[in-house]
């Protein structure tokens, strides 16, 4: 099939968003959608209007109308399939069928419609996987949300306290009839507090650094002075652990340098060091079987350029495919596809006009979908088995598939039985018991082809092999995946070269054993 535009008008024929997918005029394409009302029949649920030119598939939703033109050549029973997935999108983003709700999610169901149509035609997805394209998760917002709430409720925490004290104070100040403590009394000379993550909280999210909620007054400078720095010398992880000991956890210098470790390529990937500045984000979702099999593999990438200076505006950028592995790529609708296919630049259809300033513009993206288990980067092999005493020895170990990546904060998650306490035997690199979420860390800083494999033995009582599942691995890469790499940035006028930075991050989203 083909398909020319998918639209969302009133019964009365208003057209409220339109998304064409053909090069067409628009004055074409307004005389397609003004021309509907005037041809559709009434009486019918599900049905087409056929002129000399195209065929109009249309489904009602109430008081709207789903409109689909096609070409006549098109197939009618997948103008009618693709018509429905079309009529599921919609109640998907908008909780009523009236024109201000439509409005209000306008651009969202545009996205939708970008990924259920590409070039006319129709792409191979469902419900489920729209839904998670149009959301684009991103990894460092919900880090940043984590932290945030978990910032917010330690505050809380503090506050509560605090008027309970100050409560205290004044009943027993009433009783011996002295004088009411004020405020200045009672926060002037406290100590000021940064509220911190919850060390149990670690397994899920790498914590940014924070900032003081308040401050006293009269610490202000020594507070600030001594702030912790993540990333820093020693001193910031002895007194993050010292912090951490004083809310009553019990954590290891050895798990919070970790931590440390793991939050600051976080902050300083930010930092665009030209004015023309790439960005390569791919994530990563498997999921695989304890017994061997992949049951999930899928990559999806993403660039995006930004540009801070005008002058940078009207430029193409040159790339380097050699990935031999089925890649889907997808440019931009407003990427001139004819010059990425012959010469793998990326460029404006209209060369005379420039990119956005100031923005990241997502230029081409790709996807990869695998069942083959050389297609993972690392391999995770546990191996439970029961002792005879009740309980469990188990093996655990890795091995880096692709010697080309290197793999940054490696964190494999083990679940332990509850109440289980590890007893470890060996371990390649660190560990971590965290006791109130039953879970046993394994961590390591790096893994490349000079440290490609590793291991970890350790027994547990009162325990059964099927306790140590699901595994989940996290990791974060400078290496991409893809064996697409840019390579170049010239000027769209004579081919002039141009400075450019480019920030490449790979990360696993969802990696699990199960």
């Amino acid at each position: 099939m083909v398909l020319i535009s998918a639209a969302v008008c009133t019964k009365g024929g208003k057209t409220l968003i339109s998304r064409q997918f053909v090069e067409m005029t628009k004055a074409r394409i307004e005389g397609l959608l003004a021309a509907f009302p005037k041809l559709m029949s009434s009486g019918k649920q599900h049905t087409f209007v056929e002129t000399d030119s195209v065929r109009y598939v249309y489904q009602p939703l109430e008081k709207l109308y789903m409109l689909l033109i096609t070409t006549k050549a098109s197939n009618i029973l997948e103008d009618l399939e693709t018509l429905r997935l079309f009529a599921k999108v919609i109640p998907e983003y908008c909780k009523s069928m009236d024109e201000l709700e439509i409005a209000e999610n306008a651009f969202n169901l545009i996205f939708a419609f970008d990924e259920i149509v590409a070039l006319g035609y129709r792409e191979n997805v469902n419900l489920a996987q729209i839904r998670t394209f149009v959301e684009m998760d991103s990894h460092e917002e919900r880090v940043y949300q984590a932290v945030r709430f978990t910032q917010e409720r330690e505050a809380k925490n503090k506050m509560r306290e605090k008027a309970k004290e100050l409560q205290r104070q004044k009943m027993e100040a009433n009783k011996k009839g002295g004088k009411n403590p004020g405020f200045g009394s009672s926060y002037g000379s406290g100590s000021s507090f940064t509220p911190t993550a919850n060390i149990g909280d670690t397994a899920n999210y790498i914590p940014e650094p924070t900032k003081p909620t308040y401050t006293s007054m009269q610490k202000t400078t020594s507070a600030s002075a001594g702030a912790m720095k993540l990333g820093g010398k020693t001193r910031d992880v002895d007194s993050f652990v010292d912090q951490l000991k004083e809310e009553g956890e019990n954590v290891s210098s050895v798990a919070a340098t970790t931590i440390v470790k793991a939050a600051a390529p976080i902050s300083s990937s930010a930092q665009n060091t030209e004015p023309v500045h790439l960005k390569q984000e791919e994530k990563l979702n498997v999921r695989i079987s304890r017994d061997g099999g992949v049951q999930n593999f899928e990559l999806h990438g993403l660039v995006t350029l930004n540009i801070s200076d005008e002058k940078w505006g009207r430029i193409r950028v040159q790339l380097d495919n050699k990935d031999t592995r089925g890649m889907q790529l997808q440019t931009h609708p407003n990427v001139d596809k004819e010059l990425f296919r012959t010469k793998g630049q990326v460029g404006l259809k209209i060369p005379s006009k420039p990119f956005p300033l100031k923005t990241d513009v997502g230029v081409l993206k790709w996807r990869l979908q695998a069942q083959d288990e050389t297609a993972l980067p690392i391999s995770i092999n546990c191996w439970p088995s029961e002792n005879g005493e009740g309980g469990c020895d188990v093996n655990i170990e890795y091995e880096l598939e692709h010697t080309d990546l290197e793999l940054n904060n490696v964190q494999i998650n083990i679940p332990l039985p509850i109440n289980g306490n590890p007893i470890v035997s060996e371990c390649d690199g660190q560990y971590n018991h965290e006791s109130r979420k039953n879970l046993l860390v394994w961590s390591l800083p790096i893994i490349d082809a000079s440290n490609k494999s590793g291991s970890m033995e350790f027994a547990i009582a009162n325990s059964r092999p099927s306790d140590f599942f699901p595994l989940h691995i996290s990791f974060a890469s400078k290496t991409s995946y893809a064996k697409i790499n840019v390579t170049d940035v010239m000027l769209v006028e004579d081919d002039g070269p141009v400075k450019y930075s480019v920030d490449t991050v790979f990360f696993s989203e969802n990696y699990e054993v199960v």
